[in-house]
């Protein structure tokens, strides 16, 4: 029973509830200890069951415990873990709205230098990148975390103290340096709470663009100060102080693992652990497998992702940076320009809601449902540069905020390579490709906006343009490879395609075998 239950979760990513408990199966101790997934909180799960009373491990767990601890779960973790986003993105982007209130002035900066400012954060944001998974699979989750944190904190204070631009290209340089140890703790945090059927709709409240909201209130209430103070400098200041104390919450607050939670009770931990069983795709096997490699770069599915992220990405990392000097550019002061800011971290943060709750009800459609949100920012693109200096730039607003909507359909993409990809030598190629085409694009993004084109940044939307035509024939390509490879499997075993079908060798779901060398393993699209 165990070892079917967990080969079908290897191939549906969107499974049933827990196997266990809606059998009321107890946990076999020792089928912990024995697997070497995220084996340290394992470990640590299994001695905690082994010293519990029998009692609490035998008796069977209802439906209505289980939404009870979900429902403490989201209410205790994804709070914490949302706010965690929000002020490293906050932290990050505000520098846009700095650029405004005289940075690019006491800094003796050109904007082709604040281009490269916005760039060398994800220099670091790759360099750092194997390093950061390396720690954050062999350090306590709480502490990892919340050095993050504190790090992001420290470095903000430093921002503002800075007066040249090699001082904030160092500054920028070791932030980046520290978000790389951000999402990967995210994803372990995710997989630690959350069952795969429960993740989608997770990651989306958590991976949100509320940073913007803040951002934009923040500096409107900076820029009436009449502090001694440059604005630019007390919005690093401000926002410093207030990462700092997160670290210090984060430490108190977020568990390392599930058995180390104080709000649990040892029965509600017992019931976390077996929510998250289904979690285990196999067994992991840490021998680098250098086949697995060669397999995955000759297989074309993993590169289209890593085209649509790359594509996707110089929307972000240009408009990120250069949002505030473009509504400048639009003719609203500075002051208007941050409120102008507020709506469009709203309307990003419930579009991708929408979008994961769509792709949800409709599986099997998520490729097309992101090539069809995409459709809209390109839209908008095309107005922002072929409307200028034909309506008044107030009407000029409602594309731009529409633009906004880009950032819901490379949320969307994230889990494509977790639920794709087998083997896993394979699979952290592949993650790699991914998390690479992200840097890269927005590496790229800010040297679109050039100075030369400003205020209306003519050329910067038709780039941006395209490579969103870019990344929608990209991962429509991958969506038709998925498919077209289901079929053929589908020739040979039987089955419509849309579903993944139960293994015939049960040895080969736990072997570190690939997708390719699975011939029960099924694409998700």
């Amino acid at each position: 029973m165990s070892s079917i239950r967990k080969s079908v979760d290897e191939k549906d990513a969107g499974s049933a509830p827990t196997a266990s408990i809606a059998a009321n199966e107890p946990t076999n101790v020792a089928d912990l200890e024995g697997n070497t997934h995220g084996s340290r909180d394992l470990d640590i799960a299994a001695r905690f069951l082994a010293g519990l009373d029998p009692s609490i491990i035998n008796e069977p767990i209802s439906a209505k415990e289980a939404r009870k601890v979900l429902w403490k779960l989201d209410l205790h973790i994804l709070p914490v873990l949302t706010l965690v986003i929000i002020v490293a993105a906050i932290d990050k982007v505000i520098i846009s709205n700095a650029s405004i209130y005289g940075m690019l002035t006491d800094d003796h900066m050109t904007t082709a230098q604040f281009s490269w400012i916005a760039s060398i954060f994800y220099f670091a944001y790759l360099g750092f990148e194997a390093p950061a998974g390396y720690l954050v699979q062999r350090l306590p989750i709480r502490s990892y975390l919340a050095a993050a944190v504190f790090g992001f904190g420290v470095l903000t204070f430093c921002t503002g103290a800075t007066t040249s631009f090699a001082s904030l290209a160092v500054v920028r340089f070791l932030l980046g340096a520290f978000e790389s140890m951000l999402f990967p703790t995210a994803s372990i945090i995710t997989a630690m709470w959350w069952t795969r059927k429960e993740q989608p709709i997770r990651v989306a409240m958590y991976f949100n663009t509320l940073s913007s909201v803040v951002t934009g209130l923040l500096a409107y209430g900076v820029g009436h100060s009449s502090s001694s103070i440059a604005p630019w400098r007390l919005l690093f200041i401000i926002l410093g102080a207030l990462t700092t104390v997160l670290a210090a919450f984060v430490y108190i607050y977020i568990p390392s693992s599930p058995v180390e939670a104080w709000w649990l009770t040892d029965r509600e931990k017992f019931i976390c652990v077996e929510r998250v069983r289904q979690n285990n795709t196999g067994v992991e096997d840490k021998t680098f497998k250098m086949y697995q490699v060669v397999e995955c770069l000759k297989d074309p599915k993993p590169w289209l992702l890593a085209l649509f992220s790359v594509s996707q990405n110089i929307c972000n990392g240009g408009l990120v940076t250069f949002a505030a000097i473009i509504v400048t550019g639009l003719g609203f002061t500075p002051l208007k320009t941050t409120l102008i800011g507020v709506p469009t971290g709203a309307i990003g943060t419930v579009w991708q809601i929408l979008l994961a709750l769509l792709s949800s009800r409709l599986p099997g459609y998520r490729c097309g449902i992101i090539v069809g949100a995409n459709c809209f920012p390109i839209i908008c693109a095309a107005l922002m540069f072929s409307l200028r200096g034909h309506v008044s730039n107030l009407h000029l607003l409602g594309a731009y905020y529409g633009f906004y909507s880009y950032w819901a359909p490379y949320v969307l993409s994230t889990s494509l390579n977790i639920s794709n990809v087998s083997g896993h030598t394979k699979k952290v190629t592949a993650n790699a490709m991914f998390f690479i085409g992200y840097c890269v694009g927005n590496i790229i993004g800010p040297q679109v906006f050039r100075s030369k084109d400003a205020p209306d940044y003519k050329h910067g939307y038709i780039g941006i343009l395209a490579c969103l035509v870019v990344s929608s024939i990209s991962i429509a390509l991958y969506g038709l490879l998925c498919r077209w490879e289901n079929m053929k499997r589908d020739k040979a075993q039987g089955g419509d395609g849309t579903a993944a079908v139960e293994p015939t060798d049960t040895a080969n779901a736990f072997s570190d075998l690939t997708d390719k060398e699975k011939p029960e393993f099924r694409y998700h699209y």
